[in-house]
């Protein structure tokens, strides 16, 4: 027998050996299976959430952090430590790690690790906020002898000590005023009160009042000044009860103001931009600018007392603004960075800020967990692919100005050194935790319910009759 004929001869064997097997192998079909409990194939993990394993990425970005952003003065020229504040001269800066300590950003991450400290009890996440903030204070007057005798100084402190925008005090303000009210050993109030001199005093504004800037434009609106401004006059009115009434009363007016010129009630998402001279103002809907917006007003509802005038109004936008923003989730459980653009590309930042505003505002009773705690916990579940083994936050847009054409959104980078994606991952996993010990989701016929009460039961299954293989 020639090779060519043994070939023929091994295929045939192996074709009728298969139809024996097809024969014996019955195929699934509608008739004898119950094809909805097959397995989908999806791209990130969906289903029942553990808060151990939640607290295990936090605990990863955490160490990450506390490795990443030393608190140490340093001179520039020899790198060595300098112990003894009173001998800092021009050459002193804070040491370079990852991170700069008092940048918005990190001003957010500090608000972040005091709700993770709160909601998980452990005191790593308050004490790394507590020691950066005491370095803080500690260094801020002998940095500040120097300024006043006409000296150049370090970068950072100069941001700190002498802010020229809303970005250099805002969110470092707020998280400092939380962190006094908590802890009033902390002496907080001289970098405070620095903080809010600007923000109420010295910030360029529109005639009636609103937060804007110069740029790009001559009287622009940033929808991310809203985050940056309103926030820490809503807590200082908490720690300065001789101005409690016109720090609210502020605070209310500015969300207002904003949203009056930025809120585009047919999609019920804001725009990211608006200049006082267009006649038209294009609606670009930035995904992170959107989540400052819609944690802004998180930020300040915590705040305003039940009947506060206006407070009812906030809460409604805020609502409308969630239903907005549930209908853009993307089936990745991210959103994208231009919301209602589904080709431009899917970020952590925005995805955990609204993981973290809807999963409190489930908490705080102000939204329905029936309806958007599956939204929060898809959301998160997609956080979590982003959080790489070293602790870092992948797939964070960096910062980005305002712009009236797409391709500025679509082509901005993403950088794991990004510093807006650390604060929105802690603080989402540390709300995740919260709702998860105030609700109770259960997988029910493959889709993950909320329910009201614990279920004791096994998830039910639509029963069909019919199915011999159940």
């Amino acid at each position: 027998m020639n090779l060519k004929t043994l070939a023929l001869s091994t295929l045939l064997l192996v074709a009728c050996a298969g139809a024996d097997d097809a024969q014996k192998s019955e195929v699934q079909n509608d008739s004898n299976t119950p094809l909805h409990l097959l397995q989908p194939a999806y791209n990130v993990p969906y289903g029942e959430l553990s808060t151990e394993a939640i607290k295990a990425d936090m605990d990863r970005v955490l160490r990450y952090l506390e490795a990443t952003t030393p608190t140490r003065v340093v001179d520039k020229t020899t790198g060595e430590e300098i112990t003894d504040y009173a001998a800092i001269s021009t050459n002193a800066q804070l040491e370079r790690g990852a991170f700069r300590l008092a940048s918005y950003e990190w001003g957010v991450t500090y608000s972040a690790m005091l709700t993770a400290a709160e909601a998980t009890g452990d005191e790593a996440y308050y004490n790394y906020v507590a020691d950066r903030f005491k370095f803080l204070a500690t260094v801020a007057p002998h940095f500040r002898t120097l300024l006043d005798k006409g000296e150049k100084i370090d970068g950072q402190m100069r941001q700190i000590l002498t802010p020229h925008a809303l970005d250099d005090a805002g969110a470092v303000c707020a998280a400092m005023v939380k962190a006094q009210l908590k802890n009033p050993s902390l002496e907080l109030q001289p970098l405070i009160e620095n903080y809010m001199d600007f923000i109420l005093n010295k910030e360029y504004r529109l005639a009636d009042g609103t937060f804007a800037r110069t740029r790009p434009q001559y009287n622009t609106l940033w929808l991310d000044d809203m985050f940056m401004g309103i926030p820490p006059i809503a807590f200082y009115a908490q720690l300065r009860g001789d101005k409690r009434d016109a720090c609210l009363k502020e605070a209310v007016r500015q969300i207002f103001q904003f949203a009056d010129r930025m809120w585009v009630p047919e999609k019920k998402l804001f725009r990211h931009g608006w200049v006082e001279e267009m006649e038209d103002h294009p609606a670009f809907h930035w995904g992170r600018a959107n989540g400052w917006a819609l944690l802004t007003m998180s930020e300040v509802l915590d705040v305003l007392p039940e009947n506060y005038p206006g407070r009812d109004k906030i809460l409604a936008l805020f609502r409308d603004h969630v239903r907005g923003l549930a209908a853009c989730q993307s089936g990745e459980g991210f959103w994208h960075q231009l919301l209602d653009r589904n080709d431009s590309y899917l970020e952590t930042s925005a995805t955990a800020i609204y993981v973290y505003c809807f999963a409190h505002a489930i908490n705080k009773g102000w939204i329905d967990a029936m309806a958007y705690g599956p939204v929060a916990q898809l959301g998160w579940h997609a956080v979590s692919t982003q959080i790489n083994d070293k602790g870092q936050v992948e797939n964070t847009c960096v910062g980005t100005g305002m712009a009236f054409d797409p391709a500025f959104y679509y082509y901005r980078p993403v950088n794991v050194y990004a510093a807006h994606g650390y604060g929105p991952v802690v603080w989402a996993g540390a709300e995740m935790i919260k709702m998860l010990k105030q609700q109770h989701p259960k997988m029910n016929d493959s889709a993950v319910q909320f329910y009201r009460t614990e279920q004791t039961t096994t998830s039910p299954i639509f029963h069909v009759e019919g199915y011999e293989n159940r």
